[in-house]
């Protein structure tokens, strides 16, 4: 597909809305907002006495973040076989999307010492999110091709630091200035609402992608579910056994497993970490990552651009050497202004990474087997979701500092580094001509 070809591009430009419409979740429900509502209100500061043991509301968040990721992992790789099988990746992600966008929504009712209500709410909105992206980013090797799937790539994630940071500033204008919107103070009811407005937001935004993408070709029609889930499993064996004619995609995804668990963890930790270590109020956390989302924007548009212009791999091995400097600078942080220059370098490269780990990604995986596949990436992706935040919030009980957590994540970008130094773009895009049956 061509990318200056007008259906196409309303095709290109339905898929990014999609980032558009679910990074309000990665923003005011992951990153900012209700992490910080969850551990300071929702737990506070008695902490929640869970199978016995009596945890702190961010080493509790920590775990919660772990479990919800470990559901899509055991769920996505069986359903992308079934996906591609039956050309049904729109439906999924359809039925993803509603999953989660109801479940942000229902946040709304969870209240101070709510924190069993906030844990099944959360973890099936995560579910939501975190499946539907799954399928989302299936659709990438249909709309895109080797010369221009880095811009395609950044495209999606700009607009998805756009829309999570309009919508980040829609929240922090409800909590700061209720009044303007006619929202009564009391019970937290501001920042609850902000709730609420990420699920309608993102079942809103992205309805495009519902009717603008093509419809997928039919596939042999399978009678029972039955039969769909054994012939997803059988996919999936025989994706294990072929695994290793991708040689270069298997090193991408030990890789990308590796240094994502950094990234992942900074991204849900961070606004904890700044109101723990740094006394930093919620406003002041908002204004920062909104700062952050501006500069990603920028950040996924430019080493979009610089993939295609120069080598994938190259942009992604600058970005982890930053992201290497920034843990080590977030450890001896002492100042809320050092957190605000920090924010800045981790927007630039934050779109930076994630963009071009999906492009190269991209060139690696056969069309024809692209949600089976990118199932895969996200079980890689994930589990940095799973193992990260667990270890930091591990260290953090053991050692009582969130400084020690933070620096720990500076193994996962230097291992991740070496391992990405053997893989080979070229060969890669060679192998992925190699399609599963």
């Amino acid at each position: 597909m061509r990318i200056n070809d007008i259906s196409g591009k309303k095709e290109i430009f339905s898929w990014a809305m999609y980032d558009f419409a679910n990074s309000a979740f990665a923003t005011t429900i992951l990153a900012v907002v209700f992490n910080v509502y969850f551990a300071t209100v929702v737990v506070g500061a008695g902490g929640a006495r869970i199978l016995g043991f009596n945890l702190p509301g961010d080493v509790l968040w920590g775990y919660l973040v772990s479990f919800s990721m470990i559901l899509v992992c055991l769920s996505s790789p069986i359903l992308g076989a079934i996906a591609d099988f039956s050309r049904t990746k729109k439906k999924f992600l359809f039925f993803y999307c509603c999953l989660g966008s109801l479940f942000t929504a229902l946040l709304f009712f969870v209240q101070k010492g709510d924190y069993f209500t906030a844990i099944i709410f959360f973890v099936i909105a995560n579910l939501g999110f975190a499946g539907g992206n799954v399928f989302y980013n299936a659709f990438l090797p249909e709309i895109a091709n080797k010369k221009n799937v880095g811009r395609i790539s950044g495209l999606g994630w700009a607009l998805g630091y756009l829309g999570g940071g309009l919508c980040l500033l829609l929240n922090l204008g409800m909590i700061q200035s209720p009044q303007l919107f006619g929202i009564p103070e009391k019970n937290f009811l501001p920042v609850r609402i902000s709730f609420l407005s990420v699920g309608i937001w993102w079942i809103l935004f992205a309805l495009p992608i519902f009717f603008w993408t093509k419809k997928e070709k039919k596939s042999q029609s399978v009678q029972s579910l039955v039969s769909y889930i054994g012939i997803g499993f059988s996919r999936l064996k025989a994706t294990f056994k072929k695994i290793k004619n991708y040689k270069q995609l298997t090193r991408f995804l030990i890789s990308y497993l590796i240094y994502n668990d950094g990234i992942q963890t900074v991204i849900v930790m961070a606004a904890v970490f700044a109101g723990k270590e740094l006394g930093m109020s919620q406003g002041e956390i908002i204004k920062c990552f909104l700062l952050i989302q501006g500069v990603a924007f920028l950040g996924a548009l430019l080493f979009g651009y610089l993939a295609d212009k120069i080598n994938i791999k190259t942009s992604l091995v600058i970005t982890l050497f930053v992201w290497s400097a920034v843990v080590v600078w977030a450890f001896f942080i002492r100042s809320k202004i050092e957190f605000w220059i920090l924010g800045c370098v981790v927007g630039l490269i934050l779109g930076g990474s994630q963009s071009a780990s999906r492009s190269l990604f991209t060139v690696f995986v056969p069309s024809e087997n692209s949600a089976e596949f990118f199932s895969f990436f996200a079980i890689s992706g994930k589990f940095s979701s799973i193992v990260g935040p667990f270890i930091y919030a591990l260290l953090g009980q053991i050692f009582n500092s969130s400084r020690i957590s933070i620096l720990s994540l500076l193994g996962f970008f230097l291992v991740g580094l070496f391992i990405l130094y053997f893989v080979d773009e070229e060969k890669g895009f060679l192998e992925s001509k190699n399609s599963i049956s």
